[in-house]
Parts: C-alpha cells; sequence; structure tokens
C-alpha cells in the first residue's frame, strides 16, 4: 500500500486547497492534540484565506512523530469518530517539524525568526515549570537554574525567554506567544512566568529582554477543547480504509472541536474567525466552564471508572451511579462557582458533553484523562471547593473526586488500569500513604504540602471527608461510595 504523502493525498481529504506561504507560526508540542486541533482549524482559516501561516511543529524529545511526518511530507489524517460515522481529513499546515532535544538551536532559531509571528503552545499543564500553590516560576527547578545559567534550554519557559532574547537582540520584531494548554488565565499565566525568568537574569540580559516583553510581546488567553485520544493501529487501519494509503501518524478525535480566543496578537493571526475559532473580550467564563465542567467532570469519570475496572471512559459513564455522579458534581459542586457564557446554556452544554464521553467508538482511556492528576486537579478543584466551604457547605462531589484520584494513585495494584495512571507526584504520595498511621493522617499529609493549594491543606472538615470517601472506595468500592455522596449532598 502506498504512503500517505503530499504526491498521494486524495483531493476530496485535503482540508485546504490554498498556499501556506511562508512559516509563520512556531508550535511547540508535537502531540495528537495540536495536530487535530489548532492545525484543523488554522487549514479552515487557510481554505479561506492564505498564509503565511505554514506552522514548524517542534516535539521536545521524542522523534517519532516528526519522523512519519517528514517521511509524509508533512502529511498526516485526522480520523474523526462517532458512532455514526468514521471520516478522515488531512490538514497539511505544516511546513517543518524539528525536535527540540536533538535539535535545540534549530528551534531557537526558529522561535527567533523574523517571519514568526506567534508561537503555540500544548506542552500540558507540567510543562510550565510553575508551583501550581503559588503560581509562580519554580526557581528550585534544576532544568530552569540550568537555563538561566545558560546553554541549550530544557524548559519551555526557558526555550520562550531565550529566544525572546534574540529577536530582541537582531531584528526586535512583534510576537504573540499563545498557550493552548488547560491552564486558568494561560495567556496571562505564561506571561508572568516568561517575566519572571528574565527578572531572575542578570542585569543587562534582564533589562533589554523586558522592555522587549512590554513593548513587542503579547500573551492572548484562550481556551481549547477537543477530546483526543492516544493513536493505534485501529486509526491507521481507518486510514487504509478510506483513503487507500498507508498512515503511520494518524491522529484520531471527537468531531466537536472548540476554540476560544482574546483577538490580541502583536503581529498578526490567520484568519481564524472563518476556522471555527470563537473571539471574545472576555475568555475567562468559557475556560473556567471547560475546565471545571469538562476537564474537572471528566477527572472524577476517569478515577472512579478506573478504580472499578473500567478501560474507555464511554464504559465509564455508561455506569449509572458514575454518570450521577458527574451529573451531581457539575451542577451541585462546579456551577456555583461560574458564571456561565452569554451565549451557552448549562443543560444544553451538559447534555453535549455526555454525548461526548458516551462516544463509544473513540476509544479515550480512563488511564490517559487520569494520569497527571495533581497538575490537573490543581486547575479545576480548589476554587470551586473553597467556595462551597466558606459557605458551610461540604462538596461531597469534589470530595470524593480527590479521594478517588490519591486512592488510584496509592493503590495502583487494584487493577491494569489504576497501575497504568501516570502521576509526577505518585511516588511522594505512595512514600506518605505507606507512611500514614491513618487515612486521615495519609491525606493531611498529601494536601499540606499544597498538592491543591494552601486553602484546602488548612480545611479539617474537607480531609475528613476526603479520608472517608478513601476508606469507602478502598472497602465497599465505587457504587457505595457514589451512593454515599449523593446521599450526604441531598
Amino acid at each position: 500500500m502506498q504512503r500517505l504523502s503530499a504526491s498521494t493525498t486524495p483531493a476530496s481529504a485535503l482540508q485546504h486547497h490554498r498556499s501556506l506561504g511562508a512559516p509563520g507560526i512556531v508550535h511547540l508540542g508535537l502531540g495528537n492534540f495540536h495536530r487535530a486541533h489548532q492545525a484543523v482549524h488554522t487549514a479552515r482559516a487557510l481554505e479561506h484565506t492564505e498564509g503565511p501561516w505554514a506552522i514548524v511543529g517542534v516535539a521536545n524529545s521524542s522523534a517519532a512523530v516528526a519522523q512519519a511526518m517528514r517521511e509524509q511530507d508533512m502529511r498526516y489524517g485526522v480520523v474523526e469518530i462517532s458512532p455514526e460515522r468514521t471520516e478522515v481529513g488531512v490538514p497539511a499546515v505544516h511546513s517543518d517539524v524539528l525536535v527540540a532535544a536533538q535539535q535545540p538551536e534549530a528551534v531557537l532559531d526558529a522561535l527567533a525568526a523574523r517571519e514568526t509571528r506567534i508561537v503555540t503552545l500544548t506542552v500540558t499543564e507540567k510543562g510550565y515549570s510553575y508551583s501550581p500553590r503559588t503560581q509562580r516560576l519554580d526557581l528550585d527547578d534544576p532544568a530552569v537554574r540550568a537555563d538561566l545559567d545558560g546553554g541549550a534550554p530544557r524548559t519551555t519557559v526557558g526555550r520562550l525567554a531565550r529566544a525572546l532574547q534574540r529577536r530582541a537582540a537582531t531584528h526586535a520584531a512583534p510576537v504573540a506567544i499563545l498557550s493552548c494548554d488547560n491552564l486558568t488565565g494561560n495567556g496571562e499565566l505564561t506571561g508572568r512566568l516568561v517575566r519572571e525568568f528574565a527578572e531572575a537574569l542578570p542585569a543587562p540580559e534582564r533589562e533589554d529582554l523586558l522592555s522587549y516583553l512590554r513593548g513587542s510581546v503579547s500573551f492572548p488567553n484562550g481556551m481549547v477543547d477537543r477530546i483526543v485520544p492516544a493513536t493505534t493501529d485501529a486509526y491507521r487501519a481507518a486510514v487504509a480504509e478510506r483513503l487507500g494509503l498507508r498512515d503511520e501518524a494518524p491522529v484520531p478525535a471527537e468531531p466537536f472541536s472548540m476554540w476560544v480566543l482574546e483577538d490580541h496578537f502583536a503581529a498578526g493571526r490567520p484568519a481564524w474567525e472563518h476556522g471555527g475559532v470563537t473571539f471574545t473580550d472576555d475568555v475567562e467564563p468559557y475556560e473556567l466552564m471547560k475546565l471545571r465542567l469538562l476537564n474537572g467532570t471528566h477527572s472524577l469519570i476517569a478515577y472512579l471508572g478506573a478504580l472499578e475496572g473500567c478501560d474507555l471512559i464511554a464504559e465509564a459513564t455508561a455506569r449509572p451511579h458514575i454518570a450521577e455522579a458527574a451529573r451531581q458534581v457539575m451542577r451541585a459542586d462546579y456551577l456555583p462557582s461560574l458564571t456561565m457564557p452569554s451565549d451557552i446554556d448549562f443543560d444544553d452544554y451538559a447534555a453535549q458533553l455526555f454525548t461526548r464521553w458516551s462516544n463509544s467508538a473513540l476509544g479515550h482511556r480512563t488511564r490517559q484523562v487520569g494520569s497527571d492528576g495533581s497538575t490537573k486537579l490543581a486547575q479545576r478543584v480548589p476554587v470551586p471547593a473553597a467556595l462551597h466551604l466558606a459557605a458551610g457547605r461540604m462538596p461531597q462531589h469534589l470530595a470524593l473526586c480527590v479521594a478517588a484520584y490519591l486512592r488510584a494513585t496509592t493503590a495502583p495494584e487494584t487493577n491494569e488500569h489504576t497501575a497504568a495512571i501516570v502521576d509526577p507526584a505518585a511516588e511522594a504520595l505512595r512514600e506518605a500513604h505507606a507512611g500514614a498511621a491513618s487515612t486521615r493522617e495519609f491525606v493531611t499529609a498529601a494536601l499540606r504540602d499544597g498538592l491543591l493549594g494552601d486553602e484546602l491543606a488548612a480545611h479539617a472538615e474537607f480531609q475528613a471527608r476526603v479520608a472517608e470517601f478513601i476508606d469507602v472506595l478502598a472497602t465497599r468500592g465505587v457504587a457505595a461510595a457514589t451512593e454515599e455522596a449523593l446521599q450526604a449532598q441531598r
């Protein structure tokens, strides 16, 4: 079977038929989400208006996707899957791919190029080298310290700062840095972290970079939303069946995709409004809606599902007691902490979420959603939980979510699905669990170290409730824990 390439791609599968133009965007984080989200929206924008908006994709360390894309003339299929149909589209918006670990200077050159007008990022929450507790750059991180000392940068923030220094010292052309990660105020946070890096540099370097940041660099806030599972042979087979071509780098995705942005780009942007992007002066309501209603609830489904032996999110959502817990955490715990965007109805949005989570054809795994919970939950749980606690209410299902996370992380032997959950805090949590005389003592120790911020670390009643749920999960199972949360809430 022929390989997917520029010469073999069927015109019917191409998502744009115009010139890319010069590389105007450099993207850090060449993972599935970028290739099924920003790349697709950019292809749709290019179908309306030509470049210069070709994307240079940068993988951090793994060369597998980059190599496959090079061998396929930067082409790959996006396999859009629902129970009703499967469709394959080819975005064809990348002009080059790099691997930062292998080509650090080439990456800095691309970021610093005059033609680069936008730098986008999907490096996950943990890729920003900051403390969720303080919201500040972690200057004690050895990689951050090494980047400050010079040499090839190893962190995302260091890479951005060093490239901006090159821009300031050469052409000083403006640029926008656009985070596409699930972080509260992601643009503001990214800008603050880069400035904190600059402020830690020696005086001459510091002042030149800070001056350039003030005058020529923008950091728009944004919200991204699309469920994108890991690639498997099933998706390679789907491309082969529908296009008659072999694709070594396909990306699966659900039909739904959403992107909300501030229109704050220092050097222009693609016509993304024609590519399905919503522009607004106030991203925060969309962002918090997504972080809490979708991502927060998704985490609860993933941990409860994994603990009950479910491989897939759709399998977990199909269990009535898990689905009811998801409905309750959305409506009772998260919704009171939100101002819904004026153009979105909560009931319609919630129904749409359940349709998405129930997409059994997508193969989205509980282990994928449940990994990196220590960074994810810190963005989703503390503020809503603190709001309820301050009003004298126990957020039962938020406590259950934290309990399910801690149980899944510290008892990986429960089953293969909990064993597959990966978390940077897992080792420390297991040590705390092994050394605690009681579940309550363990929870206190876990939260005391800033796992979910300072306020919950000081709230004894919330810790006690989390500990009670852990014990129920361990002795009586998920169904009993969800029933107890429901009854306590009522």
